[in-house]
């Protein structure tokens, strides 16, 4: 407990140090000239551009221009369209394949004539058509990374184990085993009982790609693979999928007909418990979604004080503030990396808990 107090005055004493540099930005932004408020808003773009999924896999900027190597975009539009995405930053953000024109507008590819119009609405948004996009975009290539990492060790790991049920992991595999016996002692058979068996390949790959994935995340490479959305949400339909396929007749009774209640509150119980089927997984979906995209979004913040805060504090100053608050919380981030997956599953093994079991009837 006094550590926990030490922690929290030591983190409320350093916002409280940044408080003051943040009220600066705030000057410089609007109110002191177009320059730094030009600067302010490059910043904004680029935490907003690495926040984004691309088709362009970027490194680094270097003046106006995003250094990396373009994607494959795979396109479906009256026939399958294969090309770099290289040609969309050839000829600003318009190409033509196959007699069809192309045009990608705000991370999006759209149909469009030869000139690239884009049609609007009342709200200014797109109208225009779009095509089925299945591209190797940027997010997709950190899946495929993330896949690939986990099995080359988890390949090395059941080579151990073929060898002998007694023999040691070596390399990377000491690391692994660890955390698969974490996950199976308190996460699995805890929540789930008897049959944690049955859930244990599930449980324990969402784990660990989320895992994988949050630490990539934390790379210069700029992978922000499990902030976002879509990420998120087709990790929650899992679980909902795998919940509610492999739930029993005592889970469906509960939710539709509340055992042990008055009839009248069954039909006021009934419609809470579906909801509260979709809410769960939703929780999932969102809550890792806001913790990873806030924490990317405060590095990235803490890094441009380099860049906004060099004549209030000089180059080497600005520089040394920065990289103090961010390895404060690049460190902080890395405890978020691992709890994020750790609440991911626990919730997951928890819900999967709750379908299957076996209740006692008197």
């Amino acid at each position: 407990m006094v550590n926990l107090k030490r922690a929290l005055l030591f983190l409320t004493v350093i916002l409280f140090a940044a408080n003051p540099f943040t009220s600066i930005a705030a000057e410089e932004t609007h109110g002191h000239g177009d320059g730094e408020k030009t600067q302010a808003e490059e910043i904004n773009a680029h935490i907003k551009h690495h926040l984004e999924d691309d088709h362009y896999f970027t490194l680094y900027k270097k003046g106006e221009e995003y250094v990396g190597f373009p994607l494959p975009v795979i396109l479906i539009d009256n026939g399958l369209k294969v090309f770099s995405s290289a040609k969309f930053h050839e000829n600003d953000g318009l190409t033509e394949v196959d007699g069809q024109f192309y045009k990608y507008y705000h991370g999006k590819i759209y149909k469009t004539d030869a000139a690239g119009s884009i049609a609007y609405d009342e709200h200014h948004h797109p109208t225009n058509a779009k095509p089925l996009d299945f591209s190797i975009t940027k997010n997709v290539t950190g899946l495929m990374l993330a896949a690939l990492l986990l099995f080359l060790g988890f390949t090395s790991l059941a080579k151990t184990y073929k060898k002998g049920s007694n023999n040691l992991p070596k390399g990377v595999g000491r690391v692994l085993e660890p955390l698969v016996l974490y996950v199976r002692d308190e996460m699995a058979i805890p929540n789930i009982g008897h049959r944690y068996k049955e859930f244990m390949p599930y449980l324990l790959s969402v784990f660990f790609l989320i895992f994988t994935l949050n630490l990539l995340g934390l790379t210069p490479i700029g992978f922000n693979v499990t902030g976002n959305i879509s990420v998120t949400l087709c990790l929650a339909l899992f679980t909902f999928v795998i919940t509610n396929f492999k739930a029993n007749k005592d889970y469906w009774k509960h939710i539709f007909w509340m055992p042990g209640v008055p009839v009248p509150f069954k039909f006021v119980l009934a419609p809470i418990e579906v909801l509260g089927m979709f809410t769960k997984p939703f929780s999932l979906m969102l809550r890792l979604f806001a913790n990873i995209t806030a924490g990317h979004s405060v590095v990235m913040g803490l890094i441009a004080i380099v860049y906004l805060f060099q004549q209030q504090l000089s180059v080497g100053g600005s520089i040394g503030v920065s990289m103090l608050l961010t390895l404060i919380l690049f460190f902080l981030e890395l405890l978020v990396a691992f709890l994020q997956a750790f609440i991911f599953t626990m919730l997951s093994s928890l819900f999967i808990g709750m379908a299957v079991e076996e209740h006692a009837h008197h």
